[in-house]
């Protein structure tokens, strides 16, 4: 296995392998099977190929990419705007693409577009400067606290993370915020397990923060288009059913009733309270705040755990996510439009 680069880019380092950085013979990355130039550096993220389908069909125009490749949809366009003040916007190059279910899938496409973008396929090589890439994650949520209405698209200011995935990568506390949190967060789950628990003692959160900037550009953006949104905390679960508090199955959870641990704790900040729960969030954020770029998460709660409803009709919410993170990224790359890192 060939040495790891350093994480400055700008230095010269071992070109990577080609089990280490598969490429087909037509030059596309192994999983989502597309080219560095088939990216655009504004990219949504949806954990549904169908929705990726949906935007790229409703929201996108004078598409330059559409591909799919093991359930992985990426399209590549130009934004469409769909009412508002959002038509007043220049137009921009877009992507959407999917990352699956979970963590351990969303780590392999993340992988990949920071490769897309950050390296040179020819030389295998980290390029010297290269577009820093705006990244928001629009999908659904279940809303932990009473108050929320359904449908509510909730901006995630700092994301929870319950799986592990994110442990496998040394990026640094993003702020003292987040390794208070993860201290506190770490006393309270211990606190609600059995001391005779096979887990006792191991499960242990890491914490991490959306991009302010790209948080401050979502919240704009909705108000420009009129819709209500909450901001706050997103606990990242790497499954459903235990991980999020469900009790169906016959083996009972580690953890007994951990959406309301989350609904009832109080992160100190400044009103702010754990709003959803998602499975991407955490390492999203984590993995592409570590590299530099900026990312962030809408998702609308189209559940309400206190309240134990649905929402049938949750459609209309994930439109009104995607028309608030296309306007946020337009917004963000007018204000930034030579981003770059170096």
């Amino acid at each position: 296995m060939v040495e790891p680069q350093e994480s400055n880019p700008g230095q010269a380092a071992n070109p990577f392998t080609a089990s280490d950085l598969p490429v087909d013979g037509e030059g596309r990355i192994y999983h989502l099977q597309v080219k560095p130039e088939q990216i655009a550096p504004d990219i949504l993220l949806v954990g549904d190929p169908g929705r990726a389908e949906f935007i790229g069909a409703r929201f996108l125009t004078d598409l330059e990419c559409q591909h799919e490749h093991r359930g992985l949809v990426t399209i590549t366009g130009t934004s469409r705007l769909s009412g508002g003040q959002a038509t007043l916007i220049s137009p921009r190059r877009t992507t959407v693409t999917t990352s699956g279910m979970g963590t351990p899938s969303l780590e392999v496409v993340a992988n990949e577009l920071a490769a897309l973008n950050e390296i040179d396929f020819q030389t295998r090589t980290h390029k010297q400067d290269f577009p820093r890439l705006h990244i928001i994650r629009v999908g659904t949520s279940g809303g932990l606290q009473a108050a929320t209405r359904l449908g509510t698209p909730i901006i995630t200011t700092y994301a929870i993370g319950m799986d592990n995935t994110g442990l496998f990568y040394e990026a640094p506390y993003p702020d003292q915020v987040c390794a208070r949190l993860e201290r506190e967060l770490a006393g309270m789950i211990q606190q609600a397990m059995r001391p005779d628990s096979r887990f006792y003692g191991v499960l242990h959160p890491y914490v991490t923060r959306a991009e302010p900037r790209l948080v401050g550009a979502l919240q704009q953006a909705a108000e420009s288009l009129g819709v209500a949104v909450r901001a706050g905390l997103t606990v990242s679960n790497p499954g459903f059913s235990a991980p999020q508090g469900r009790d169906i199955a016959r083996v009972k959870p580690s953890i007994p009733e951990l959406d309301r641990l989350f609904a009832r704790f109080d992160p100190g900040l400044e009103g702010q309270r754990v709003e959803n729960m998602e499975m991407e969030a955490s390492f999203l954020l984590h993995f592409f705040g570590g590299l530099g770029h900026w990312a962030g998460a809408i998702c609308p709660a189209i559940a309400n755990r206190r309240q134990d409803t649905f929402d049938p009709d949750y459609q209309q919410a994930i439109t009104h996510a995607i028309d608030i993170a296309l306007l946020a990224l337009a917004n963000l790359r007018n204000a930034y439009p030579d981003s770059r890192i170096s």
